[in-house]
């Protein structure tokens, strides 16, 4: 297995450098594969995800597609896949970031009650609470 950085899974997923695009699909298509999944780390998801959002203008619907994608490529591993999955729908219904979503599964999973929070609407969402 071999984990992937962030920029490494930019330039696969937008071509906004040929060169590097090429050289980072050619990297995964030929050493990321089902025996030997390119890895995904929840850091490297979270960055993906902000520079797609404000560095590339993708929108909610967007976002959703291009990690589903990821959870669905059988050459890809994300790290807490199941978590990732669960904070996705969380995003997907709610208008916090996937980021914070991904944050209250995975503390909960480690036995938090919640993750405490001054952002108002993710206080309105199970595995937060809000500080006043």
């Amino acid at each position: 297995m071999i984990g992937l950085d962030t920029n490494i899974l930019l330039r696969y997923l937008v071509k906004d450098d040929l060169v590097q695009w090429e050289r980072a699909t050619r990297f995964i298509s030929t050493r990321c594969t089902i025996e030997n999944p390119g890895f995904i780390d929840r850091i490297a998801l979270c960055e993906m995800v902000w520079v797609l959002t404000r560095g590339h203008g993708y929108g909610r619907a967007d976002i959703v597609r291009v990690v589903g994608r990821l959870l669905a490529s059988p050459e890809l591993l994300l790290e807490d896949e199941e978590l990732v999955r669960d904070a996705l729908q969380s995003y997907e219904r709610s208008g916090i970031d996937l980021s914070d979503a991904l944050m209250a599964k995975v503390n909960l999973a480690h036995g938090c009650g919640a993750t405490a929070t001054f952002d108002r609407r993710a206080a309105k969402m199970d595995g937060f609470i809000g500080v006043s």
